[in-house]
């Protein structure tokens, strides 16, 4: 036969999306070409599969072949269409039965010898075809991330003439994954980074597990050398154990980045720390091909912004909205992709550019004009999006020098994860993403609270977006304490942090 088909997939995001390989050969000059909006990895395919085809003892036609990657109006990039040109041609030339790749999607990149490589993305196209009728063939370098899709339709090959082979002896049989095959969560997730190392700082302590209990963002606010980024780095040893759907979407987007996945952080809350010089693009994602940036990596993990205020401020207003919705849409001219943000902002400045105004021992240096200036440096909006706002003072001698051992993380994590508990068995969420009719149902007051906090709010001129905050945190406040309902002492607590930086 002159003519095959192949399915093959691409990848949106984190999300695959179908593709069939058209194979034609027909009369003129001997060559290759691809057409289907190919980008410039999928159009050098034609020198690798020839190559591939040769060495592996099979005939390459000397006739004109057409490959088409239809729907022709989807972008197509990356070598992972190697293999199903590949099959396509030796089905066209009938070295291959066509009946061996029904119902079978096949990814996979050729090398010159015929070796098949890796490809991104292995474990969302996995998932993707987990509940399908279809099988997937795939790489063997990508086994361990795909059987993390728990799917028991998935073949793996490394060479394509052994490939070609099993297929015509029907001896390719799908890996089943098991439970010693699928990788286990970590049993506690927690780091060598402990929460007993921190001296002192009760209050940010409390803040913390707070802010970990309801996955709030933090803000930390104090001078330099008081433990703000030693206790930043410490919240993912507090953090629940990551949920099976968790670690799932976390793993998807790291296999699709460039740093790709890697099977040892499987289970384990990813913490980003982007350098304050980061631009726009590196934080949400971006680029002429939409990649995943610092937020989707930070994907149900930490973002940690340190120097807050040295951030470009246009840089940290392009976090405003994915801090709502938990997900970013990155747009371009010719390819839109959408990538899962929900990370919890753990943010630290100092409350200057000299960094001790207000502190009682050392004067400040800077004029009020400055002082000014450095508050402006972050917006209002930004700020409003943050539920928690704690001072970190500096440690007195007495403090530094005791001997006492601070709780440890495991502790406060018991009781962290205890309230999460309650909030997804009560609701189905995490406290931080309850909107406002969730807040009128599950976070009521009584009249004396409520005008507790309706006499904070003229005061503070809070916005309706900070006092559903408040309501947020003082409900995870209310979890901690083993409370059905939100009390007035509750509330107070909550509001105690929304007190914002001095200046």
């Amino acid at each position: 036969m002159s003519y095959a088909t192949v399915r093959s997939c691409t990848l949106s995001g984190i999300t695959a999306l179908p593709v069939t390989v058209e194979i034609h050969l027909g009369g003129g000059l001997p060559g290759m070409s691809i057409v289907g909006l190919p980008q410039s990895a999928v159009k050098e395919s034609k020198d690798r599969v020839k190559a591939a085809i040769m060495h592996s003892n099979f005939e390459f036609p000397q006739s004109k072949i057409v490959v088409n990657l239809a729907p022709a109006d989807l972008p197509k990039q990356g070598g992972r269409f190697d293999l199903p040109i590949a099959l396509g041609v030796l089905v066209a030339t009938s070295q291959l039965p066509e009946k061996a790749l029904l119902n079978m999607i096949v990814v996979g990149e050729l090398g010159l010898t015929g070796s098949i490589r890796a490809v991104s993305g292995a474990l969302p196209t996995a998932l993707a075809f987990h509940n399908s009728s279809l099988s997937l063939l795939m790489p063997a370098d990508n086994k361990q991330e795909a059987m993390l899709s728990a799917s028991d339709q998935l073949h793996f090959a490394a060479d394509l003439h052994l490939l070609v082979e099993q297929l015509k002896n029907k001896k390719l049989l799908p890996v089943r994954c098991t439970a010693n095959s699928k990788a286990n969560l970590k049993d506690n997730g927690l780091s060598s980074a402990d929460m007993s190392e921190v001296r002192g700082q009760q209050r940010a302590r409390r803040a913390m597990e707070i802010a970990a209990a309801g996955a709030h963002n933090i803000l930390m606010v104090g001078p330099p050398g008081t433990g703000k980024s030693m206790l930043a780095s410490r919240m993912p040893s507090i953090q629940p154990v990551m949920t099976q759907q968790e670690s799932t979407e976390t793993a998807s987007v790291q296999s699709i980045s460039h740093t790709g996945f890697n099977e040892s952080s499987w289970g384990v809350r990813p913490f980003r720390a982007p350098h304050h010089t980061a631009s726009g693009v590196a934080l949400v994602g971006g680029g002429p091909k939409p990649m995943p940036g610092e937020i989707s990596l930070a994907h149900n993990g930490v973002l940690f912004l340190d120097e807050l205020s040295e951030f470009p401020r246009h840089v940290l207003d392009v976090l405003r909205e994915p801090m709502e919705t938990g997900s970013i849409s990155i747009s371009r001219a010719a390819k839109q992709a959408r990538f899962p943000a929900r990370f919890q902002l753990v943010a630290a400045m100092n409350p200057c550019p000299c960094g001790y105004h207000g502190d009682p021992d050392i004067q400040c240096r800077c004029t009020p004009d400055q002082i000014a200036r450095y508050a402006m440096r972050v917006s209002g909006p930004f700020l409003d999006r943050i539920d928690l706002h704690v001072q970190v003072a500096r440690l007195s001698r007495e403090v530094f020098n005791s001997t006492e051992v601070s709780e440890s993380s495991a502790e406060i994590r018991s009781r962290v994860s205890n309230a999460r508990e309650q909030q997804l068995t009560r609701q189905g969420q995490s406290n931080c993403m309850l909107s406002g009719k969730l807040l009128a149902r599950f976070a009521t007051l009584d009249n004396d609270t409520k005008h507790v906090l309706d006499e904070a709010t003229d005061k503070l001129a809070l916005s309706l977006r900070a006092v559903h905050r408040v309501l947020r945190v003082a409900r995870t406040i209310a979890d901690l304490a083993q409370s059905e309902t939100v009390e007035s002492s509750h509330v107070v607590e909550a509001l105690s942090y929304r007190q914002r930086r001095p200046g």
